[in-house]
């Protein structure tokens, strides 16, 4: 339009051909995959537990307890992370009181995955269980005390009432952590990972950052920014569709 000449599909037809690219994906959908396998219900779970507390000073305890980690700063998070997993760190202090010989957490690529995971749901669960302690103040106790005079126990009413009754919280929720998928933790990982961990650490984001912005290739980054847009948007639309079809409640 102003003059420069247009590449058409070219760089998209390299970032499908080249093998790091390849890589970093599937690093994306390994880590992706595994922060909303845990990350996604254990804030459910707690709400529930919370929900099932009725000493008041203990319930407040563990909620500032759990969603505290939320308020710390990504810096802070991984500078303990690291700390706690170094050489010297409390992990490897506690193997060498059993006997264990220490490991190179930080250096270990298969290490990556479970650390980053680890610390994710350790910063997050706390503050996840806000939104569904609020949802769980919307369930009528009517419906509670209609489920008693059924003969339903403690159990039954959590799977009849009160999962129930939290059901849209939750599926809004799944659908936006879908959308967010491949949006694994940028400056998490930048912290925690170095090149001996790139194998299995090097994510989408990474990969962007290290292309486009030292590399300076910015074309190729707006390229593989584009088709992870894309990817964003499908997941999104399917998860809602499919949300809509099987449970009957949707995002939109």
């Amino acid at each position: 339009m102003f003059g420069e000449y247009w590449v058409g599909l070219r760089y998209f037809t390299m970032f499908l051909t080249d093998p790091s690219f390849w890589q970093v994906f599937t690093n994306t959908l390994i880590i992706g995959g595994l922060t909303l396998l845990f990350c996604f219900p254990l804030p459910i779970v707690l709400a529930l537990l919370l929900n099932e507390v009725r000493t008041r000073w203990l319930k407040g305890f563990v909620q500032t307890i759990s969603y505290l980690p939320h308020f710390l700063s990504i810096v802070v998070v991984a500078g303990l992370v690291l700390q706690i997993v170094s050489v010297d760190g409390v992990v490897n202090q506690g193997l060498s009181a059993v006997g264990h010989d220490a490991i190179a957490f930080i250096q270990e690529p298969g290490w990556f995955r479970t650390i980053y995971v680890s610390s994710e749901v350790w910063q997050t669960v706390g503050w996840g269980t806000i939104l569904y302690l609020a949802a769980l103040t919307t369930i009528d106790a009517d419906l509670y005390q209609a489920a008693r005079v059924d003969g339903a126990n403690r159990w039954r009413q959590t799977w009849h009432v009160t999962l129930p009754g939290i059901r849209p919280t939750m599926v809004t929720l799944l659908v936006l952590n879908i959308g967010t998928f491949l949006a694994v933790g940028f400056e998490k990982i930048l912290l925690l990972a170095n090149p001996l961990t790139y194998p299995t650490a090097d994510v989408i984001s990474t990969y962007l950052y290290r292309v486009g912005i030292i590399s300076g290739s910015f074309s190729y980054a707006a390229a593989i920014g584009l088709f992870e847009s894309v990817i964003g948007v499908t997941l999104v639309l399917a998860a809602n569709r499919i949300s809509r079809r099987l449970v009957g409640t949707s995002l939109w």
